[in-house]
């Protein structure tokens, strides 16, 4: 009894003394991982709150109060213990290899349902050994039972897990991802959703669901990788009698004017004979690619039609139709201050031109050789500054765009059709004459520049103090 009291004793002080040193060591460490927000925080945590206590408890038990080892309570705290460890262990491995995974590697891509399967399966081997171990029980007839069992669960239902286990797959390898534009077949769209039994698939008329299996089983598209720009082709048809260069430059202009096009890229136009062309558009994404489309195909309606080139077959113009032109200076001839003699000249030499919405009708910088004036529509005014636009203005009909023609000077901002926009398109050397026989007019186009000027300036002026990044 004096042996078994003074080992008592001895474990009672070792106990007493050494866990609660270490539980106050351990607080600390977990509060200062858990303000650094480290993963090591939740091992740290569980070897505090439960596996220490325990680990203590156990070692009363079987140390200093020498109780036999078949004594039940014994066992049952050891179970205890061996269950906390291994979920120690677990947890450590678990923020060892993926709490600080690199993007891009396998242990990042890896599926967050094989961690919980491998967890399972190394908890149940664990489980069956310490019970092995502890209660000495014989768990090769329950393994064995267990296989026997999944076989037979796995024949019968082969069809169903082979699609879980292709979801699982492709998760894993991550050829695509939530948002990616994918081409199946016949089927073209963005995956919206990936689960262990198929793909979800926003077709743009409605969901279209992808099994795995079909995925794994078929070749498939992912059309927005690689990462860049998403080249967009679309045939085009002329007539034979269109000049095929001015024709290609016609539609490269066009596609490097559209605002979806990726800034730093260009498009391309190829001949293909037979007036049949092929053009390249360059742009953020397949998300684009049937607004950029669109666009494009509008956009160059009315540019072909300016350049008296037949798109489709078809050149004819409903503005080239008897009445028009005069009508148009109906609109513009209070402007221009026209006479009889006025009006037969620019009737003679002057043509209208239309727009679609968005077109841009005179660019910056540039020396205009005619002058636009509105005859239906509107004209939103920008400023270029930092990489962008700055919209200042608005042209009513009436009202004129790239009347620095008249001093030779280029121009200082860029004129965008606000909507569908109808233009009397008068040249140079017409308006030099109409300024001649009416000074008035020159009078009115400097002052219409200046206040251009003004109002730009106040705009980059406004920009500057607002965004903070624009200096006039």
């Amino acid at each position: 009894m004096a042996g078994l009291s003074d080992a008592w004793v001895t474990w009672a002080i070792i106990v007493a003394i050494g866990v609660p040193v270490l539980l106050v060591v351990l607080t600390e460490i977990l509060g200062a991982l858990t303000r650094r927000g480290s993963p090591v925080a939740g091992p740290i945590k569980l070897l505090r709150n439960w596996v220490i206590p325990v680990a203590a408890l156990f070692a009363l038990l079987l140390f200093a109060v020498q109780s036999p080892a078949d004594m039940v309570w014994t066992r049952v705290v050891a179970t205890i213990l061996g269950f906390l460890l291994i979920l120690l262990v677990l947890s450590a491995f678990n923020v060892a290899l993926f709490a600080n995974a690199k993007v891009g590697s396998w242990r990042e891509r890896i599926p967050s349902i094989f961690v919980e399967i491998v967890r399972l399966i190394l908890v149940v081997v664990g489980l069956a050994l310490l019970f092995q171990w502890v209660w000495e029980a014989d768990v090769g007839g329950l393994i064995a039972a267990l296989g026997v069992t999944s076989i037979v669960i796995g024949l019968a239902l082969q069809n169903a897990v082979g699609g879980v286990i292709s979801g699982l797959l492709l998760l894993f390898e991550q050829p695509f991802k939530i948002g990616d534009w994918l081409e199946v077949g016949s089927i073209k769209g963005r995956v919206i959703e990936v689960n262990w039994r198929a793909c979800h698939i926003d077709t743009g008329s409605g969901i279209q669901i992808v099994p795995n299996s079909t995925l794994s089983a078929a070749s498939f598209t992912n059309m927005s990788q690689p990462t860049g720009p998403f080249y967009a082709e679309t045939a085009i048809k002329f007539t034979t009698d269109d000049p095929p260069h001015e024709v290609i430059t016609l539609l490269i202009e066009v596609a490097d004017s559209l605002p979806m096009r990726v800034p730093g890229e260009r498009a391309s136009a190829e001949y293909a004979g037979s007036g049949a062309y092929s053009v390249t558009l360059p742009i953020a994404g397949p998300s684009e690619l049937q607004r950029a489309m669109s666009l494009y195909l509008a956009w160059l309606w009315y540019a072909a039609r300016r350049r008296g080139l037949a798109l489709d077959g078809d050149s004819t113009d409903p503005i080239a139709e008897p009445g028009r032109l005069e009508a148009a200076l109906e609109v513009v001839g209070p402007t221009l201050h026209l006479g009889e003699t006025e009006r037969a000249m620019v009737l003679a030499s002057s043509r209208l031109e239309r727009y679609g919405a968005g077109e841009i009708v005179m660019p910056t910088g540039v020396i205009p050789a005619e002058i636009r004036f509105i005859v239906q529509g509107h004209v939103r005014l920008a400023v270029e500054a930092g990489g962008g636009r700055i919209e200042f203005a608005t042209a009513e009909p009436g009202d004129y765009v790239g009347q620095t023609a008249l001093t030779r000077e280029r121009t200082l901002t860029t004129a965008i059709a606000a909507d569908v926009l109808t233009v009397l398109v008068v040249p140079l050397a017409t308006v030099d004459e109409l300024v001649r026989s009416r000074p008035r007019l020159a009078a009115e186009i400097g002052e219409s520049i200046e206040l251009k000027r003004k109002l730009a300036a106040e705009a980059l002026a406004e920009a500057g103090v607002v965004r903070g990044t624009l200096r006039g």
